[in-house]
């Protein structure tokens, strides 16, 4: 007989739970909560901090502008520059616009010392690469994000070497799997692409599913029901969890790009309502890339968590199923939600690629499926009863 098709070990043949490795599991899950909190205090600070940052790269650039302008000048007639030594500055065929004494154009040097003011453009690279903006407190954010991710896994595994099974059979140890598999996934993409401007928004939501995890599904370790002995557990949850931190990420995206959206149009028609002209002037939106680049990258990611939904929730789930119960497909609550939220997606991708959705319509939409998505793993598993009733609650 196959080994996915044996059947469940009972009660009798399930090993001992390590008590003393589960409380250090829970000592590190704990640990790995602060310490996300505090990465998220460092990007909040960042972001508030976003106008500064501006100023200073903008104050670096007149820098090197002047200096540039410097060596130009002395080089033009003709002497040695020293870059440590000051430097006159005369009319010059470089700067017709002062030859006239009564002209109204300022100085040279007050000209040359005025910060210019940058394009967005050079504060981010809309495909999302690193341009050399320096951003300390958010660089230290990332460093704390993977000390707390590095925490955090210690504590998923330790939970599942505790009980002897996979660490995700109820609601509080599928949440922080999630949230695990969510800053992993950030950090990941941080390798390539500067997403640092997402830190605020994705570990928030990290802590906020660790938060919910431990005040709304506390559980204690313990061994699952016997329908989920068995090793489709291992494919079917982790392809759902996999699918279920890229939509985090493109649901950030999403929020991000409709504030962008409407910042452009903002600067685009000069507003005089002062929220659109306080959304025209907000700095931390220049260290964003355009509304266009983040909905490419949305569509990007969201098309592979949809193949990740398909494989683990319906394909697998389907056939774990009818391994546990004897058929694929019953109308249970759970999968209900769950086809609705592949449909939701599927349209998403579909109304993208062929139907012209871009833009805002095709950001809402991407919105709707992780809403659905929050429904399936919040309302569905608490308040409507079904086969996969598995939250870990008290009855």
């Amino acid at each position: 007989m196959s080994p996915l098709l044996s059947p469940a070990p009972t009660s009798a043949q399930l090993p001992p739970i390590n008590v003393e490795l589960a409380e250090y599991s829970e000592l590190f899950m704990l640990i790995s909560a602060s310490i996300y909190t505090l990465a998220f205090i460092l990007f909040t600070v960042d972001t508030a901090r976003s106008s500064a940052t501006i100023k200073r790269v903008e104050a670096e650039l007149s820098a090197e502008q002047q200096a540039e302008r410097s060596r130009q000048l002395v080089g033009a007639g003709g002497g040695a520059v020293d870059a440590e030594a000051p430097v006159a500055f005369a009319p010059s065929a470089l700067e017709p616009s002062i030859a006239s004494e009564d002209s109204e154009q300022a100085p040279v040097p007050s000209r040359l010392n005025r910060a210019p003011s940058l394009p967005d453009s050079e504060l981010v690279d809309d495909d999302l690469a690193y341009v050399g903006t320096r951003r300390p407190l958010a660089n230290v954010a990332v460093a704390l994000t993977a000390v707390a991710a590095a925490a955090h896994a210690f504590a998923v595994v330790s939970r599942g070497i505790a009980a002897s099974r996979w660490p995700m059979g109820n609601m509080f140890e599928f949440l922080t799997a999630a949230a695990l598999v969510v800053a992993v996934v950030y950090l990941a993409v941080l390798i390539r692409r500067d997403l640092r401007f997402l830190g605020i928004f994705v570990i928030g939501l990290v802590v906020t599913m660790m938060v919910a995890a431990t005040i709304g599904f506390p559980t204690p370790i313990g061994h699952v029901q016997p329908a989920l002995q068995s090793p489709w557990i291992a494919i079917h949850v982790t392809l759902a969890v996999l699918a279920m931190a890229l939509f985090t990420l493109t649901f950030a995206m999403n929020i991000l790009q409709l504030v962008q959206s409407r910042r452009e149009h903002a600067l685009a028609t000069a507003p005089k309502g002062g929220f659109e002209r306080g959304l025209a002037k907000a700095q931390f939106m220049r260290l964003v890339p355009s509304a266009f680049s983040l909905e490419s990258w949305v569509y990007r990611i969201n098309a592979v968590g949809f193949v990740f939904w398909t494989l683990g929730p319906l394909i697998t789930g389907a056939i774990w199923a009818n391994e546990s119960w004897g058929r694929y497909w019953g109308w249970d609550p759970k999968e209900v939600w769950t086809f609705v939220i592949w449909v939701v997606y599927a349209g998403y991708l579909h109304a993208r690629a062929t139907r012209g959705w871009t833009g805002n319509r095709a950001a809402w939409l991407s919105i709707i499926g992780f809403i659905c998505i929050i429904i399936n793993y919040t309302v569905v598993n608490i308040w409507f009863p079904g086969m996969h009733s598995y939250a870990g609650l008290p009855e």
